[in-house]
């Protein structure tokens, strides 16, 4: 049985990989490790949590000394490495937290992996990263895996420095590593900060819908279970050394997908079309807002046959009709009860 660490497994992006990877491979043992920050949620892992080639580990992938202990007893064979603060708006306020988690703790996981990994064949390093390490665009072109890095938000910047580190160590230690940039994610289990839960969350309760600038801004959407197949595949079949850039091609400005929820959440309430846009409120710009992102997937579709399943009109159908059947899941993680759950589950036991 090979054994596979899944950091931050708990949160958005990582509890669909952890789920895909303990249903798809029962001949693998997921460690799922996880800080359980406010976005880590076990919740969102309820329905596998008992799969025996699941387990989860509370830790902090910061703590050096922790993760070498940890590769020292479970002698990995593959790190898919998604842990990581990720909003950009908490980058602004601090910084360094950004640092630490993104910078310092990528370096820890590659140091163990180094420290155990005499034998590198079989062995993979996978580094899971973001679109916002290459820029902005301008109204044209598209971001490939040659593009240059130019981040603009301490967020991105920390995501870049993470990206460089995991190549040094490939070409200078030899460590057989894959790294993949995607852009925006959307879809179940989606810590509402994030733009589409809250902005749903918001409407149902008539709340202001707060959009940036004039809202403007466009950005390529990836529904995250199409994300987590890509991750498996590049997993899988990637080859060492090697990025690939995962897209959905599905660009919008913020304002025409806000109204596409508007819309689709009026017909769901059975509210009067055009109601929920009246929540629309123009606040002030976020500092170094990139004005657009858009992902060319070519080499991802060419070389490994991924390509998204869904366009975005159906994944948002998808995506709402999910959080308003769920309810208590998101009226947990609103209030804060969502963290009772490590402790009533898994401390108590």
């Amino acid at each position: 049985m090979k054994n596979i660490l899944i950091t931050g497994g708990a949160g958005f992006i990582g509890s669909h990989v952890v789920r895909l990877f303990v249903n798809k491979y029962p001949e693998y043992k997921i460690v799922n490790l996880d800080k359980l920050t406010y976005a880590g949620n076990l919740a969102n892992l309820k329905d596998i949590e008992n799969s025996p080639n699941y387990e989860f580990v509370k830790g902090d992938i910061v703590d050096g000394d922790f993760i070498l202990k940890l590769f020292e007893e479970r002698q990995f064979d593959g790190v898919i490495h998604l842990a990581a603060e990720s909003h950009v708006d908490r980058s602004i306020s601090n910084p360094t937290e950004f640092v630490y988690t993104n910078v310092i703790g990528t370096v820890n996981l590659l140091n163990a992996a180094r420290s155990i990994w005499k034998e590198k064949e079989g062995k993979r390093f996978y580094h899971i990263s973001t679109d916002e390490v290459y820029g902005s665009l301008g109204e044209e072109g598209m971001f490939t895996e040659e593009t240059r890095y130019d981040p603009h938000s301490p967020y991105s910047a920390s995501k870049a420095s993470s990206d460089h580190f995991v190549r040094a160590y490939h070409d200078t230690f030899g460590i057989p590593v894959v790294i993949s940039n995607c852009s925006n994610n959307y879809g179940s289990y989606q810590f509402p900060e994030k733009l589409i839960p809250l902005f749903i969350h918001n409407i149902k309760n008539n709340k202001p819908l707060p959009v940036y600038g004039k809202g403007e801004n466009i950005r390529d959407w990836l529904w995250v279970d199409d994300h987590a197949r890509a991750i498996d595949v590049i997993y899988h079949k990637g080859v060492a050394g090697e990025t690939y850039n995962i897209g959905g091609f599905n660009e919008w400005k913020n304002i025409d997908l806000i109204r596409i929820i508007c819309r689709v959440m009026d017909k769901k309430l059975g509210r009067p079309e055009g109601e929920s846009e009246k929540l629309i409120t123009f606040v002030k710009d976020r500092a170094g807002h990139d004005l657009r992102y858009a992902i060319d997937a070519t080499k991802l579709r060419k070389e490994l046959g991924w390509q998204p399943s869904l366009q975005f009109e159906e994944g948002i159908e998808k995506t709402i009709g999910w959080y308003l059947e769920n309810e208590d899941w998101l009226n947990n993680v609103t209030s804060g009860d969502y963290q009772k759950y490590y402790e009533e589950q898994y401390v108590k036991r």
